[in-house]
């Protein structure tokens, strides 16, 4: 089992930044790869931005140039800064953990951009 809790969400003005923060704990040594998913009021849950414990990055078009994801293996945590925060970036944004036999979720973290 795989225990994820996310925080940094908030309200911004558009233009702000934020930084979502994701430490796992648990069985951690299974883990290949964590990523940021969110879900928009209405809409299906996507997927914004994931990186392998080796490094390699995906970022969706959407957020390219502008989100940055990062992890800290020591510490079992997986960042997203958020810079140039436009209003169609608000969601709820989860945390997953990608293990091999399962797919680890947080709770959930509210970002809100004002126009």
């Amino acid at each position: 089992q795989v225990q994820l809790v996310e925080s940094g969400g908030g309200l911004v003005q558009a233009g702000g930044s934020l930084r979502l923060s994701c430490a796992a704990s648990g069985d951690t040594i299974c883990i290949s790869a964590m990523g940021w998913y969110r879900q928009a009021p209405g809409k299906e849950r996507e997927l914004v931005a994931a990186i392998t414990s080796g490094g390699s990055t995906y970022y969706a078009d959407s957020v390219k140039g502008r989100f940055t994801i990062s992890r800290d293996n020591a510490k079992n945590t997986v960042y997203l800064q958020m810079n140039s925060l436009k209003p169609e970036d608000t969601a709820v944004y989860y945390c997953n953990a990608d293990c091999p036999a399962e797919d680890y979720w947080g709770q959930g973290t509210q970002v809100t951009v004002s126009s």
